[in-house]
């Protein structure tokens, strides 16, 4: 808890898996599509008019395109087709399209062993936009960091094991979204930070909600998508104790499949 080095311990062979990045990558984008939901058109969109081609459609000197018959503004305007002012979508999304997509398991299973084993190589993070400077990948720390109740105590904490840095490009790095993204929920941008894997939440938590692009997800529910955020493995990441000894007993599902 004061940054300094504690006892060495042995790490699961999932660290060890060969990285995979396009492994990882599809096994992200996969999983991402479970989360999506279907959306689509009204299939008569812009058709809800009485626009009707003349009959016959020649000999009058304009185009031979569908018009709104009676009278008014609106009156011989074109309508009902894709080509046209207040006129239907040509390909519209559809609601019925299939957006689910499904992977194998022994795929996904080695997909994360694979995105364990990017959070060893200091390469891969720094390349991530990290700033991990000569700290020693993976980072495991003591199981006390699970009880810490508050950001400012968090942050102190991060900043002993070396992370200073890393907490200064955080941020810094919150943006101001334009346009649309404002008005639908999405006003700022926010850049990737670490990810605490925990074996369970004693109250880091709710010290980490105030941490922008910081994260805390419990060994058990550990998932490419915390791990590989965009699909690009490498996201900085620190072990409790505990953590690392659930990591451990997943080893037996994923073992004879890992190539070292």
């Amino acid at each position: 808890m004061k940054g300094d080095s504690g006892k060495e311990i042995e790490l699961p062979e999932l660290f060890s898996a060969l990285p995979r990045e396009d492994l990882v990558a599809r096994a992200f984008w996969v999983l991402s599509s479970h989360g999506r939901q279907p959306y689509g058109r009204d299939p008569m969109a812009g058709m809800k008019t009485s626009a009707e081609t003349y009959n016959p459609p020649t000999g009058r000197g304009v185009a031979r395109v569908p018009r709104v018959k009676g009278g008014g503004q609106r009156s011989g305007q074109a309508a009902g087709i894709a080509s046209v002012v207040k006129g239907r979508l040509a390909h519209p999304p559809k609601a019925e399209k299939v957006i689910y997509r499904k992977i194998n398991k022994k795929e996904r299973h080695l997909a994360l062993a694979n995105a364990i084993a990017f959070t060893k190589n200091h390469e891969a993070v720094a390349k991530r936009g990290h700033r991990v400077g000569r700290l020693e990948l993976p980072l495991v720390v003591s199981d006390e960091v699970e009880t810490i109740p508050r950001t400012s105590e968090l942050r102190s904490f991060l900043a002993k094991v070396g992370l200073e840095e890393e907490l200064t490009r955080l941020y810094r790095g919150i943006k101001r979204a334009s346009g649309k993204p404002r008005q639908r929920g999405r006003a700022y941008k926010t850049r990737v930070g670490p990810l605490i894997v925990i074996a369970n939440d004693r109250g880091v938590g709710k010290a980490v909600s105030t941490i922008p692009g910081a994260e805390v997800v419990p060994a058990e529910s550990l998932s490419v998508l915390q791990l590989a955020p965009g699909g690009v493995p490498g996201r900085l990441t620190l072990w409790t104790e505990s953590a690392i000894e659930i990591v451990r007993s997943m080893e037996k599902e994923v073992e004879p499949r890992i190539a070292t």
